[in-house]
This record gives structure tokens, sequence and C-alpha cells, in this order.
């Protein structure tokens, strides 16, 4: 039990690798569809290049969405809006009417009312025993009303007011239904109109029925939405999804033949039934572990390439954290939008991935990591290969443009180039599908273009993964590598010498790792920092010695010797004090690797020569550089450092100089740890001894 427990305390990093990676996976596979996939990828206006398929079963032709969108927009434009005759309104009217009419005429004559005279006994029993002119007047003006009230008084809805006069719609009358024209129904405009246009009576009696009849108007056509919609929906629902049928037997499409409109349709519809047919309970475990071995095989290779690659960037979990933590993101996110409406799938910014790698790792780690989340995104997406094709050209498009994330206006170019890319590749595979421009959905180029918005955010979310995952950015290294910065400040007040060393320095091994296409950027702010562990004494180098006394003079050889050597470790407090990241202090520990205080040590040589003495104690602790960037640096520093002694720093012994120090730090093995060859070293060379003789030639008088 105790070797078991041993066990895991000695591997607990990778154990924690390795359960990242599976934790990974199973979040991944949670959010991939389970249904059966259809075998064959194919696409309109492309041969079918495989065998040819027999139905095993019968299955209905489905019509194509831009049918069925055409047959229900038909359907919408032919539903017509119901309206409700309601008889009771006038025979409510006729009794106003007929009550109004007695008043008047009673008050007018100065006789008693009439208690037979009422609506039921004009209009209902129509009484024809009284002819008198009170009573032809009152049946005149009820034959007005029923005039406009049996063809309809209609209250127009606020979208129907400026419809033609040939607008058709339902009008419900004893649970039927008829057609009729806006023209053939009166509005309240209208029949005051057709009231006021009577010509058959004087003026004396218009002037006393015309009032009672405009107040007898009113609507008594309603509009009914509920009926309306009820009517909609049921001819939607029985529009017929289907435009025939393929019995078992039939051939569904032949090897070689052209996958047309007709035909692309044909093949939608089987597979639809064939992943309907082959679903099962069984069929899930299946497709669960199918699911399971891609994902894994994909991480496998992502895996086997940060082992064989980027070894540096799999031994550490923070960045193997960030890695996965992207690729679930982005995987994650597709899923729930495919899951809620798949047309909006292209406004998510894919492009975010490898643009937050490329600020953090290198080209080449991004690329990779892009290309693997956008493999497994294409078993989640329609249109599989044209997703992975449209994504990769993307990415690449992005990686390449975004070269200095610190210069914002990159980044804005950047985007332009993505959206642009974006709209020619996705125009390209349109017009091969289609083989014209009447059907592509130009609504996607709209989408597209969102997309290049989102991805502006990539920015400040970079300063987040920096906080989070306490790592180091273009954008932060170009801030570190201002010399106003509090700690270069202090470095340039208390160690001035030290200050224009580190900055002659910088200059050189950037101009060095430009040459062998590293890491500038971080090259120079770990130049401007690697001497910072002199501030804790400088006056004890030489650099920083303005008054001639040398401290040194006072000391005993060793004593020098630990006080060169400790601003190793001096610098490694200070800058953990200011919360350097550690890119930067790795430049500081490595330095001056595992090599030797030359001076001191054979100075103690010569002075006791009698004494045995132990030459690692006037050797740096290390560790040797192990990257590009902290080689380049220690060469830059050692032959910066050894031209300001020469006394004549002609080209001759700057060559020899430069060869001298850089063979022997090559001799000593100083480089075995970095990446970097002896053919880069030459170039490394060559580029320092030309600009050493710039900085150190002579100037003539004047």
């Amino acid at each position: 039990m105790k070797k078991v427990f041993s066990s895991i305390r000695d591997n607990h990093d990778s154990i924690f690798k390795a359960l990242l990676f599976f934790i990974t996976l199973f979040i991944i596979v949670y959010f991939f569809p389970r249904q059966v996939n259809f075998k064959y990828e194919y696409s309109k206006g492309k041969p079918w290049l495989q065998e040819t398929i027999i139905t095993p079963f019968d299955f209905s032709i489905l019509k194509s969405q831009e049918h069925l969108k055409k047959e229900i927009e038909e359907v919408k434009k032919e539903n017509l809006p119901i309206f409700v005759f309601n008889e009771d309104v006038f025979e409510k009217k006729g009794v106003e009417f007929i009550e109004n009419f007695e008043q008047k005429w009673s008050e007018d004559k100065k006789i008693k009312k009439d208690k037979g005279f009422t609506f039921f006994n004009l209009f209902k029993k129509k009484e024809e025993k009284h002819l008198t002119a009170k009573y032809t007047l009152a049946n005149y003006g009820l034959s007005v009303l029923d005039y406009l009230y049996t063809n309809g008084i209609v209250q127009l809805s606020d979208d129907l007011q400026w419809k033609e006069e040939d607008f058709q719609l339902l009008v419900q009358k004893k649970n039927i239904a008829e057609k009729r024209t806006l023209d053939k129904l009166f509005t309240i405009n209208s029949a005051v109109d057709y009231i006021n246009s009577i010509g058959k009576l004087s003026s004396q009696k218009s002037d006393f029925i015309v009032p009672l009849l405009l107040d007898a108007i009113n609507h008594n056509v309603f509009y009914d939405k509920l009926a309306t919609e009820k009517m909609l929906a049921y001819e939607l629902e029985n529009i017929v999804i289907s435009r025939g049928m393929l019995q078992k037997g039939q051939i569904v499409i032949q090897k070689g033949e052209l996958i047309n409109e007709d035909k692309f349709q044909i093949l939608s519809s089987y597979q639809k039934e064939f992943e309907n047919q082959h679903w099962s309970n069984a069929s899930v475990n299946f497709v669960l572990l199918g699911q399971v071995l891609l994902v894994f095989v994909a991480f496998l290779i992502f895996f086997l390439f940060l082992k064989q690659y980027r070894p540096e960037v799999l031994q550490d979990s923070t960045k193997v954290t960030l890695i996965l933590f992207l690729i679930i993101a982005m995987i994650v996110l597709t899923s729930f939008v495919v899951k809620w409406n798949a047309k909006f799938l292209y406004i998510i910014p894919f492009c975010f991935l490898p643009i937050v790698l490329k600020a953090f790792f290198d080209t080449r780690l991004a690329l990779f990591t892009h290309l693997i989340t956008i493999l497994i995104i294409g078993f989640i997406v329609p249109n599989g290969f044209e997703f992975v094709y449209l994504q990769l050209i993307a990415g690449i498009v992005s990686i390449l443009t975004v070269l200095q994330m610190y210069k914002r206006a990159h980044l804005f170019v950047s985007v332009i180039k993505i959206v642009g890319i974006y709209w020619l590749t996705y125009f390209a595979l349109e017009i091969t599908h289609e083989g014209s421009i009447l059907h592509i959905n130009w609504v996607n180029f709209l989408y597209f273009a969102g997309s290049g918005v989102l991805t502006l955010f990539t920015y400040p979310l970079i300063f987040a993964f920096e906080k989070v995952f306490s790592l180091v950015s273009d954008v932060s290294l170009l801030e570190l590598s201002d010399t106003n910065s509090p700690l270069l400040r202090k470095l340039a007040n208390q160690a001035p010498g030290t200050f224009q060393h580190s900055l002659q320095v910088a200059n050189l091994a950037e101009e060095g790792i430009i040459q062998i296409e590293g890491n500038a950027l971080l090259t120079r702010a770990g130049a401007l920092y690697h001497d910072i562990g002199k501030l804790k004494s400088p006056m004890y180098f030489i650099e920083n010695q303005s008054s001639g006394l040398n401290p040194h003079d006072e000391l005993e050889f060793d004593e020098s010797t630990d006080i060169i050597i400790n601003h190793v470790r001096n610098g490694i407090e200070i800058a953990n004090e200011y919360n350097l990241p550690e890119e930067l202090i790795d430049f500081i520990r490595t330095h001056h690797g595992t090599t030797t205080v030359h001076y001191f040590y054979k100075q103690f040589i010569s002075n006791f020569p009698e004494e045995e003495v132990d030459i690692k104690d006037f050797t740096y602790p290390g560790p040797k550089p192990f990257s590009k960037e902290t080689a380049v640096l220690m060469m830059a520093d050692s032959v910066e450092a050894a031209a300001r002694s020469l006394k004549k720093p002609n080209a001759d012994n700057i060559n020899d100089l430069v060869e001298n120090i850089i063979g022997k730090q090559i001799d000593s093995g100083q480089f075995v740890n970095a990446d970097i060859t002896l053919k880069e070293i030459t170039h490394i060379k060559k580029l320092y001894k030309k600009k050493l003789v710039n900085i150190h030639h002579a100037r003539v008088e004047y």
C-alpha cells in the first residue's frame, strides 16, 4: 500500500495531466449528439463516388426546406382573415331606431306615444293596416338599416385599413363562411355616406329620419383573430411534406451520378429514414463507444504532438489546462448553438482559439490545436467537410496575420482579413454546390461579419487568461519591456551602468533571435531584466564604478566570487518580489548557465598555489539555457560585457573575442539543453561581430 501511495506521490503531475485529458474527453463526448450517422458525405453539384445504393426499405421522398418554405408562404398568403357576422346588432339597433323615431314624432307632433308602434310590430309582424305617413317613413328607415346590416358593416383591424377594395376575406354567418371582397361590405364611413345620399325623401322627411338612421349605425361584422389563426394552423398542418416515395429494391443513386437538386433531396430523405430505422438502445451504446474512440484518437495525436515537439508545454500543467479549457469551450459552445439553431453556427468566433494560443505559445502549436478542435467539431455540425475546410482556412489566415498581438491595429486588420477569407471561401463552396448564385444564403455573410466582431474581444480576454492561468502574452511582454516600468527605473537610477549594459544586451539579443526566428519580444524583455540582481550590491560590478574605487580590493577572492554569483539568486528574489512572470525569471536563472567566474578563480590560484581549490566554488549554479531565447541571451550578455574591456575594439579583436567566448560556451556544453543548432549559432556570431564593430567603432574628432 505504501508503494502505491509512494508511486502516486512521485508521479502525481503525470497522473494529473492524464486525468485532465480524460475529463476533457468525457466532457466533449457528453455534448456529442446521440444518433446513428449516415456514413456517406455528399453535396449538391458533385458526382456520387461511392457504390450504388439500393434501398432496403420503402421511404417517402421529402420536400426540400426551400420547397416547404415556399408552400408555407403561399398558405400564409392565401389564408383569408375570418370575420363573424353578428345578426343581433340589427335587431338591437332597430329597436333603438323605432323608439327614437316614436319619441321624436310625438314631440314634433305634440301627441302621445303610440304603444303599438314597435320594431316587433313593424318589422317582425310587418303590419300593413297602418299606411299612414308615419308608418311609411318608419318602414323606409328600417329598410335602409336592413340593407346596411344585411350587407354588413365591418370593423376593420389596423392591418386591413389600407387594403385594396378587391381584398378578399371570409365572412362567417350561421356557421357558413363565404368569400367577400372589401367593396361588398360597408364601413361606418361608407354607411354614413349611403344614408346621406338618400334622395327619395323630401327635405322635411330627410331632416327627420337621417339623424335617427345615423344614430342606429354600428359594426355587425367583426374580425375573429382566434378563428383565423386556427384556420392557418390547420392549413399548415395539412401541408404534405413528401412528394412521392421509393419502394424497397429501387435505386436511390448510382455510382458516378451527378447529385442535382432532385437527387440531393432523395439522398437526404433516405438518410433520415436510415437513421430512424437503425436507432435503438443498442445503437446508442455503439454510437457512444465510437464517439469516445474518435475523440480519444484525436487527443492521442495531440498528446504525441506535444510530447514530440512541445515537451516543455506538456510538462507545464497550467499550460495544458489552458489549452484543454479552450478546446472544451469551443466544442461546448458549438454544441449549444447547433442544438438551439444551426443557422447561427457561422457567428461563432472559431478564430478566437488560434489567436489566443498564438498570444501565449507559438504558431505551430496554435495551428495544430485549432486543427484538432475543428476536426472534433466536424462530427457535431452539419456538412462537416465544408465546415472543417472553411474553419481551417480561416484559422491559418488568423495565425499568419496576427503576428504582433501587442499592436491593437494588427488585430483589427487581421479580423478584416479573416472575414474576407470567410466570405470568399463560403461563396466558392456555395457556387460549387448550387451551380449559381441564386440560392446562396446571403444572411450567412452577415453572420461571418458578426463572428469577426466577436473575435475582437480576444484582446481583453487574453488579459483575463493571463490572470487566471498566470501566463504571459506578447501584450504583457511589451508592457514589461517599457523602460519606464518601476523596476527598470530603479535599475537605471541605482545601477546606471548595469541598465545601459542591459539595453545593449537587449538590442543584441533581439537582433540575434530574429535571425533564427525565435520570440523576439520575450528575448528583449528577458534581456532587460537579466541583471536586476545587481541592485542588491551595484558598486561591486565594474560597470557601475565611476569613482575609480573597486570594493573588491578589500575582499577575499571567494567573498568577491559569492557576490558576483549571488546576483543571479538575488535577481530571482527581486523578480518574485515584483511579480515578474516565470518566463522572464528563466532568463535570470540561465544567463550565466554553469560557467566559471574565471577572473577570481585565476586570481585565487595565482595567489594561493599551494591550496586546493574546488572549481565549483567559482561556478554559477545554473541551470544551463534550455531554449533558443535563453541561449541567445547568454551569448549576447557575454560578448557585450567582454567587448567593453577591449582596449582596441577593432574588427579583428572583436572577431577573436566573439569566437573565443562563444566557442568556450559551446565546448563547456552550455547549449546542450537548448534547441539551437550550430548553424544558427554561426549566424548569431556573424551578427554579433557586425553589431559590436558598429557600436565600438572609432569616431573622427571634429
